[in-house]
């Protein structure tokens, strides 16, 4: 989420601004659409202010004077390499640029390494709609009350819920790992054992923590951070400096303190 609210900020460099040409290098990070129909459908449309939902980008198009089609929405996933990079037209085209949306003042270009997710196009609100029916609440805005409900709804470890997109939308396995650790709350613990106390603790500290991360565009990795040790070969605790432990939850790498996170 951090990274998607960064990317956010880029694309606010092209809101209110008319697209001249769209140029797709890479028609694989197209989704449910070609690259012609792609190029067709926002050619003379202008970007409208974009807003965020969990790891989504939603970009909606405003039509040019006297277009007979409802202007689109563009819905940008990023995975784990993609990004947005807002270029002048002279600069040079990195390897990975795949789609190039041209404007007067300079270059909207969608960067993506692995590819693993990529851009949809949706026509009309339906579209939308059903694109982001599975998520759940975005993790930066849901409330205590409602945060403690979807969390405990039922019995499993703590860090996979957390990254479940159907119970909070937006948490990724560093900002998960960050704010257990802040909220000194070990990461196999069972949702069904988690406190009242617990729950608001871990809500206050993901409020937080993403107050901070969302404005610096990514999880800031300073001393202070659990994320600024993460590829220390000696890893320590920033706040007990106890040795750090890493281990597999759910498939993913997770690390935490096991004196600052007791089991």
């Amino acid at each position: 989420m951090p990274d998607v609210a960064g990317f956010r900020r880029v694309a606010e460099q092209a809101t209110g601004k008319q697209v001249r040409e769209v140029r797709v290098h890479d028609a694989q990070v197209l989704r449910g659409i070609g690259a012609d129909a792609f190029e067709r459908a926002l050619r003379r449309r202008f970007f409208a202010e974009p807003r965020r939902h969990g790891k989504w980008l939603l970009i909606p198009t405003a039509a040019a004077a006297n277009a007979s089609a409802a202007p689109p929405t563009l819905l940008v996933h990023f995975g784990m390499t993609g990004n947005l990079q807002w270029c002048a037209h002279d600069e040079e085209l990195h390897a990975h640029d795949r789609v190039v949306f041209d404007f007067a003042a300079g270059e909207l270009r969608y960067r993506d390494m692995r590819k693993l997710t990529g851009i949809h196009l949706a026509r009309e609100q339906a579209e939308v709609d059903g694109l982001l029916a599975d998520l759940g609440p975005d993790a930066q805005r849901i409330d205590a009350a409602e945060f403690d409900s979807r969390l405990t709804r039922t019995r499993r470890r703590l860090k996979p819920a957390l990254m479940d997109q159907s119970v909070l939308a937006g948490l990724g396995n560093i900002c998960a790992d960050e704010i257990l650790w802040r909220a000194r709350i070990n990461p196999n613990r069972s949702t069904a054992e988690l406190s009242d106390g617990d729950l608001g603790r871990l809500h206050r500290e993901m409020r937080e923590m993403l107050r901070v991360a969302v404005r610096a565009g990514r999880i800031p990795d300073g001393a202070s951070w659990l994320t600024g040790h993460r590829e220390e070969p000696d890893r320590r605790c920033p706040r007990c400096s106890s040795a750090l432990r890493r281990l597999r939850i759910g498939g993913r790498s997770t690390l935490f303190c096991p004196v600052c996170q007791p089991g």
